[in-house]
């Protein structure tokens, strides 16, 4: 879709974000140990009352400043440098992206675009300019006709660029019409030109009519207009002066939706190249929680190790996702995952299953405290996909709040169990691997 013309509308002559740390390098330079070395017993007892403490300590939630352009934009940077780290032959092209937004951001006036799949006739592009003729400078895209049909009804990015649409309907709407006006992009703001023609029906009644047919927002954006060029400027009356005096918050609100638009964009792009990142970290988690099982197989004892590889691996999925919450909220958010996980019975269901693989298998390669160590690695990796996916809604939310992170760990929760329920052969395929493996280092007797 390309545009016919764009019109200058001329302006009226006459108007103008160390302990912490410390004892995270330990606990995490302890399980990197476990692969390898036994657990001695003062150790166990510190990951006891170290994941008791951490779980059940008091949470602070920061107040965290709001969102504006200059946010926007720093996190696009926060953005363009996670795509540098992962994935280095994109960052000229997105480096090229942003300087064009930039620019756009930069942009004087008004932009208003015309469309529609029938618009007036090229000669009174003259009278709707003067119509329109206020205090703002303001560019007018007079665009060619939208097609009755689309396969992806998706508006080119041009008219998103717009601080609003003028969209011109004829009476009865067309249901290409209807369909294009429904995949207006969020937020973008639009008027409706209604050119009426049927004879005799009170307006009152057509504007009822029409408003049936239309979403709420749309239903107040209306202008009749009887079709004669004498009376447009009339029925554009209300347009004029809410541009005239609606024009900075407009721009503002344009400039706040394309940084949106293009936030989206990138962060599903780099959501794709995290998850890829996300699984190697997920392995070696899960089976650094097994073997911490395997070594120190006290009661409840696997629970407490996993619930402190996974604070350490969520600040590493942390610094993955560029999540700007800070460690205290880092902590606060893992503990709520934790909790649900154990109130939703995932040990149990893993467990469960795995004593029926024994029972219709045999014992053969899981005895003692494997079972433990299985079920335990395969908390960590139901765990680890909810926190992926509650880090994941986390970008860009400047300031979480905890209450809803207890709304939200459940299901959350619920949904990475289900999902990896589909996975579980693949997870049996790698507990073989990883017993195997064990059992060739001595740490654990694999027999009948």
């Amino acid at each position: 879709m390309s545009l016919r013309q764009s019109i200058p509308v001329p302006l009226r002559p006459w108007l103008p974000a160390a302990a912490a740390a410390l004892g995270g390098w330990l606990v995490t330079d302890a399980l990197l140990r476990l692969s390898h070395l036994p657990l001695s017993p003062g150790f166990s007892l510190a990951v006891l009352l170290g994941g008791a403490w951490w779980l059940r300590r008091p949470r602070r939630i920061p107040a965290a400043r709001a969102t504006d352009v200059a946010g926007w934009l720093e996190r696009l940077e926060q953005l363009q440098a996670q795509f540098g780290r992962l994935e280095e032959e994109a960052a000229p092209q997105r480096a090229e992206q942003l300087a064009g937004l930039r620019a756009e951001l930069g942009r004087g006036g008004l932009l208003l675009a015309l469309v529609g799949t029938s618009p007036p006739p090229a000669e009174l592009q003259p009278v709707l300019v003067e119509a329109l003729r206020g205090p703002e400078p303001l560019l007018l895209h007079w665009a060619h006709p939208l097609p009755a049909w689309s396969a992806a009804w998706r508006w080119p990015e041009l008219f998103e660029a717009c601080d609003g649409l003028l969209h011109h309907l004829r009476t009865p709407l067309s249901a290409a019409d209807l369909r294009w006006l429904e995949a207006l992009p969020a937020g973008q703001p639009a008027w409706l030109l209604v050119q009426t023609s049927q004879a005799g029906l009170a307006l009152d009644a057509l504007a009822l009519e029409v408003r049936s047919q239309l979403g709420p927002g749309l239903a107040q954006q209306l202008l009749f207009w009887n079709g004669e060029p004498q009376a447009l400027a009339a029925s554009l009356a209300p347009l004029a002066a809410q541009l005239a005096s609606g024009a900075p918050g407009l721009r503002q609100a344009r400039q706040l939706r394309r940084l949106e638009q293009l936030h989206a964009s990138w962060q599903g792009d780099l959501e794709r190249l995290r998850r890829q990142h996300f699984l190697p970290l997920q392995r070696r988690t899960q089976w650094l929680v097994a073997a911490g099982v395997v070594a120190a197989p006290l009661p409840s004892l696997d629970l407490l190790v996993l619930a402190v590889a996974n604070g350490l691996m969520l600040k590493e999925m942390a610094r993955l996702w560029d999540c700007p919450w800070n460690l205290e909220q880092l902590q606060a958010a893992a503990a709520e995952l934790a909790r649900a996980s154990l109130a939703l019975g995932v040990v149990e269901w893993s467990s469960q299953a795995l004593a029926a693989l024994v029972k219709w298998h045999g014992a053969t390669w899981l005895v003692g405290s494997a079972l433990q160590a299985l079920s335990a690695a395969y908390l960590t990796r139901v765990v680890a996909t909810a926190m992926a996916d509650m880090l994941a809604l986390s970008v860009g939310v400047p300031e979480p709040d905890l209450e809803a992170i207890k709304r939200q760990a459940p299901l959350l929760v619920a949904q990475a169990a289900e999902a990896e329920k589909l996975d579980w052969s693949a997870f049996l395929d790698q507990g073989r691997q990883w017993l195997g493996a064990q059992a060739g280092d001595g740490v654990v007797a694999i027999g009948a």
